[in-house]
């Protein structure tokens, strides 16, 4: 088969080959950061065999879809470590996002000691290094192997998919993951992370379910510029509205009237009219617009067609 790299140039082989392999054919410096791999314009496990003429991608942690798996992977290593400490907890949903991943967990809130505690479980994960390995079950056994490993929300997933699906796990260790991929290799690859923060999330995102407690990390392939990520989160942290403004003077809140509903002190009542004053000059004589004023009230109906009256009524 002959295999066409991203340069254009061919490479021919007179067996079927794993990404993997071909990327060490390539380059052992490549193989070792190597993510995942694309195969004629479909991402794929570098654990993948190519067994026909193809166009193949190796991809490492610069592109987007090599961050993806690698920070996808840290999420199984959070769901494993979560498991070690908390057998009781039961396992969601745990994906990748920008700049990071989180895992949503059925168990109560946990506290930054919590985090920390769970963060040392999972380098303990990571240096153990298990192989990450991929399988598939029909879906009835896919269903049996969470039911007995008493996983419902698994359980409730797998039952959302077609009769017929055939489903794909991720296994590093005794650990198993309902997922479809790709990941990393092994979990030894993982060189950087931090968790973040933890948060509440209702399961599937409506109201109406349970909450459960989410943790958000995020991950990188080098210490450094997991070091200056860190940096720029402390640095808007610290640039937040929410709190400037409160050390400033400008406004405060009080929990009788809700959280999100800022009271304006002198300072920032004073700030308010001097824009609201540039503001209706700048319209008014530059710009030529003439204003109405409408009512802060109306009838229930205006907020019925709204949506609003069943809401907050």
């Amino acid at each position: 088969m002959i295999i066409t790299l991203k340069d254009g140039s061919k490479k021919e082989y007179a067996s079927p080959m794993s990404i993997i392999d071909i990327a060490k054919d390539l380059s052992d410096g490549l193989a070792r950061v190597a993510c995942v791999g694309e195969v004629d314009g479909e991402v794929c496990d570098l654990r993948t065999v190519v067994d026909k003429d193809a166009e193949v991608n190796i991809l490492t942690f610069d592109s987007d879809a090599g961050k993806h798996a690698y920070r996808h992977t840290c999420s199984h290593v959070l769901a494993e470590a979560v498991k070690n400490l908390y057998p009781d907890s039961k396992m969601t949903i745990g994906p990748s996002i920008e700049n990071g991943f989180y895992y949503d967990f059925d168990m109560p809130a946990l506290t930054r000691e919590d985090l920390d505690k769970i963060e040392a479980e999972m380098k303990k994960i990571i240096k153990k290094g298990d192989e990450i390995t991929r399988f598939t079950l029909p879906r009835d056994e896919a269903i049996k192997l969470f039911e007995e490993r008493n996983e419902p929300y698994k359980v409730e997933l797998i039952e959302d998919l077609p009769e017929d699906e055939i489903i794909s796990f991720y296994q590093q260790g005794d650990f198993i993951e309902l997922c479809a991929g790709p990941h990393l290799m092994s979990t030894k690859q993982i060189k950087a992370f931090k968790l973040t923060s933890s948060s509440g999330a209702y399961w599937r995102g409506d109201e109406h379910n349970k909450m459960l407690t989410r943790i958000y990390g995020t991950a990188f392939n080098k210490k450094s510029d997991l070091e200056e990520y860190l940096e720029y989160l402390a640095d808007i942290k610290n640039r937040d509205h929410n709190k400037l403004g409160r050390e400033m003077e400008l406004f405060t809140t009080v929990d009788i009237i809700g959280q999100g509903l800022p009271l304006f002190l002198p300072k920032g009542t004073k700030m308010i009219q001097k824009l609201q004053r540039w503001i209706e000059d700048l319209e008014d004589y530059e710009w030529g617009y003439v204003r109405t004023r409408t009512p802060l009230m109306a009838k229930s109906t205006l907020y019925k067609i709204s949506d609003h009256w069943y809401h907050y009524k």
